[in-house]
C-alpha cells in the first residue's frame, strides 16, 4: 500500500495531491491512502451548484475565510477548518475486486474502529438535518464523520471528513449554517459532533495516526511526501 502523508498549504495543489491517488492506484494495482488536514475550505457538491442560492453560499464561505471549492464526490458543503481530518483511499476495482456497497460497509468498520481506538464512543447514522446528510456517517454526540465515493472504471476512491474537537466542532456549525441557508437545505447547527465531544482526543494529529493505522491494518507501506506526488503531477 502506498500511503501519502503532509498537507499542502495551497488549496488547488493539496487537492492535487488527492486527485493522483486514483492514478497512482491504477498505475501500480496497490491501495494508495492519505489521511491529512486539508486547509480550509469549503467543498461544495454537484447538487449544490445547482441551488439557485449556490453563487451565494460561495460569497457566505469566502466572506469567512473559506475558500469555495467544487468536489466530484459527496453530497451538500463540507467544511474543512484547517484542522479537520480528511482520509482519502484509492482501490483498483480491476478484475471485480468488491462491490460499491462492500467498500462502503468495509471503509464505514474501519474507520469506527479508529475512533474507538482515538477513544470515542461512536455508531453508525447521523442526526436529523445534519452537514452533508448521508447513510454512511458516523455519530456521537452529533455527526462526527461522513463517507461519499466516486468509482471509475479501473478504481475507485472512498473519502470522508472527521471533526476531531469541539472547537472544530463549533467552528463547522458556524460556517456552514449561512452557507446551508444560502443553498436552501435544512441544517441543524446542534447536529454537529467531534472525536472530543464523544469522549475522545481532541488532537487532530492522534486521529490522523489512528485513522491511518486502521487503514493500512498491517500492510507493508511505501511511503510518500505530498509534495513529492505533487512534484510529479506537474506537466
Amino acid at each position: 500500500m502506498y500511503v501519502v502523508r503532509g498537507s499542502l498549504s495551497d488549496v488547488d495543489d493539496d487537492r492535487r495531491v488527492t486527485r493522483q491517488l486514483v492514478s497512482t492506484a491504477e498505475r501500480t494495482d496497490e491501495p494508495t491512502l492519505r489521511v491529512w488536514m486539508p486547509p480550509r475550505q469549503i467543498a461544495f457538491g454537484r447538487r449544490d451548484s445547482a441551488a439557485d442560492g449556490y453563487e451565494r453560499a460561495r460569497e457566505t464561505a469566502a466572506e469567512r475565510g473559506y475558500t469555495p471549492v467544487e468536489r466530484s464526490v459527496g453530497g451538500s458543503a463540507v467544511a474543512y477548518t484547517g484542522s479537520t481530518v480528511a482520509f482519502a483511499l484509492a482501490v483498483p476495482t480491476a478484475g471485480g475486486r468488491g462491490g460499491i456497497e462492500d467498500r462502503y460497509r468495509e471503509a464505514t468498520s474501519t474507520l469506527g474502529h479508529a475512533l474507538e481506538t482515538a477513544g470515542a464512543t461512536v455508531a453508525r447514522g447521523e442526526p436529523d438535518r445534519s452537514f452533508c446528510p448521508g447513510k454512511h456517517s458516523l455519530q456521537g454526540d452529533g455527526k462526527i464523520a461522513g463517507i461519499a465515493q466516486r468509482v471509475r472504471r479501473e478504481s475507485a476512491l472512498i473519502g470522508g471528513c472527521v471533526l476531531a474537537s469541539e472547537s472544530d466542532e463549533r467552528a463547522v456549525a458556524t460556517v456552514l449554517d449561512p452557507v446551508y441557508t444560502a443553498l436552501g437545505v435544512p441544517f441543524d447547527p446542534e447536529s454537529v459532533g467531534s472525536v472530543e465531544g464523544a469522549g475522545g482526543t481532541a488532537d487532530p494529529e492522534r486521529v490522523i495516526e489512528a485513522v491511518e493505522t486502521e487503514f493500512i491494518d498491517g500492510r507493508e507501506i511505501a511511503p510518500l511526501s505530498a509534495d513529492e506526488v505533487l512534484e510529479d503531477d506537474r506537466p
